[in-house]
């Protein structure tokens, strides 16, 4: 069964959320995933915390940092993707670090995540030159792998990249790492309508998507709306308060989704 596109399949854009894994602890960030997927999100990306994120900005570094103190290994996260998939049917897709990914062996890695209820992987710092190895052994695993172009990466890589994509392509709407930004580059327009000549794949964006109004206006253009940091934000600081990150997310996610459905049905 493939989760991923049959979601793409429903007619409407997609709200993929992104959290990470143990933050702030494991059942916390059980709850977490399962109110987003209950609230309405379509699709959950899910960090695997690792001690070097070079992609991510400080909110989502401070969560891998909260999660490890907590003890998260990569087991603890394919639990947790095992744990979401018996409360949830909807895509689960795993967003890893490369060397995690190898010193636990790519063949058993994806062999497991594939048992615990997974549906596909990124990987933001595996090159295109040397994804050979990690996307066969996904594919092996019947594991969608999701790659990366940015909207430096130029016509050509971008034919070569979304050669090797499956289930979607991740546009990033902005260089350097992950974070909130106050409004969405013209530039990643264009990188989604280049994605579009080269592959039927869908095009979701991410990076720096923050607010009703960004998930609104990329909708207008690509298949999916990806946000991360303005999550993670909102678990940090409601743990910090000692508020229920678990109600923060849920109306969070609410008001995220009645702007991608508004995209599509302006009133």
């Amino acid at each position: 069964m493939d989760r991923i596109r049959e979601a793409f399949q429903a007619g409407h854009k997609l709200l993929i959320p992104f959290v990470v894994a143990g933050d702030p602890d494991y059942e916390r960030s059980l709850d977490i995933a399962c109110a987003i997927l209950d609230a309405g999100a379509d699709m959950l990306e899910i960090g695997f915390p690792y001690s070097d994120p070079l992609a991510d900005g400080p909110v989502i570094q401070a969560a891998a940092v909260r999660s490890l103190k907590q003890g998260t290994r990569l087991v603890d996260c394919l639990r947790l993707v095992r744990d979401i998939r018996a409360r949830s049917p909807k895509p689960l897709v795993a967003f890893t670090y490369v060397n995690p990914l190898i010193q636990y062996g790519a063949e058993r890695f994806f062999a497991e995540l594939a048992a615990a209820g997974g549906d596909g992987v990124i990987v933001p710092d595996v090159p295109l030159e040397e994804a050979g190895e990690v996307a066969s052994a996904a594919e092996a695993h019947g594991i969608q792998f999701v790659p990366l172009v940015a909207p430096t990466s130029g016509e050509e890589r971008v034919r070569a990249i979304v050669r090797a994509a499956r289930g979607f392509v991740y546009c990033v709407s902005s260089l350097g790492v992950t974070g909130e930004r106050q409004q969405v580059s013209r530039q990643v327009r264009e990188l989604v309508r280049l994605v579009r000549k080269h592959t039927d794949l869908p095009a979701c964006v991410g990076f720096g998507v923050s607010r009703p109004e960004h998930v609104r206006e990329i909708a207008e253009f690509a298949d999916g709306v990806i946000v991360g940091s303005a999550y993670v934000r909102r678990i940090g600081d409601a743990a910090d308060e000692g508020r229920d990150p678990v109600e923060a997310v849920r109306s969070f996610t609410r008001e995220l989704k009645q702007a991608a459905l508004g995209a599509m049905h302006p009133h």
